[in-house]
C-alpha cells in the first residue's frame, strides 16, 4: 500500500507543480509541491524516518492555516481564473492541506514500515 500511495501522489504532486507554472508566484508554489513529491518518492524507496514525514505534515498543515483567507468564499472549482483573492487563498490552502495529510499518512505508513 505504501509504494502505491507514495507513486501515485509523487506524480500528482509533480502534475501541482507543473500547473503552477502560469501562476503569479511559481517560485514560491513549485518548491512546496516538489518538496511533497520527493517526500512521496523517498517514502516509495522506504527512504526517511517516520517522523520526517510526520514533521513535514506539520509544516504543511501550519502553513495552510497561515494562508487561509480572512472570508471564505468557496474554491469555485468550476472557473479558472481568480475572481477573488480569497478564492485563490482558499486554494492555495487546500493544496497545502493535501499535502499535509498525504505526509501524515506517509507518516503513518512508514512508522509501520519500521516496526516490521
Amino acid at each position: 500500500m505504501r509504494k502505491i500511495f507514495s507513486i501515485v501522489f509523487g506524480l500528482l504532486f509533480i502534475l501541482f507543480a507543473a500547473f503552477q507554472y502560469n501562476d503569479p508566484d511559481p517560485q514560491v508554489w513549485i518548491p512546496i509541491y516538489g518538496f511533497a513529491a520527493i517526500a512521496c518518492f523517498m517514502a516509495y524507496a522506504g527512504i526517511g524516518q517516520w517522523w520526517f514525514f510526520a514533521i513535514m505534515g506539520g509544516i504543511y498543515i501550519g502553513a495552510a492555516f497561515y494562508q487561509w483567507p480572512p472570508k471564505f468564499e468557496g474554491f469555485l472549482f468550476s472557473e479558472v481564473g481568480m475572481r477573488s483573492m480569497n478564492i485563490e487563498m482558499a486554494r492555495e490552502a487546500g493544496g497545502l492541506a493535501i499535502c499535509a495529510v498525504v505526509m501524515v499518512v506517509l507518516a503513518v505508513l512508514m512508522r509501520q514500515l519500521t516496526r516490521r
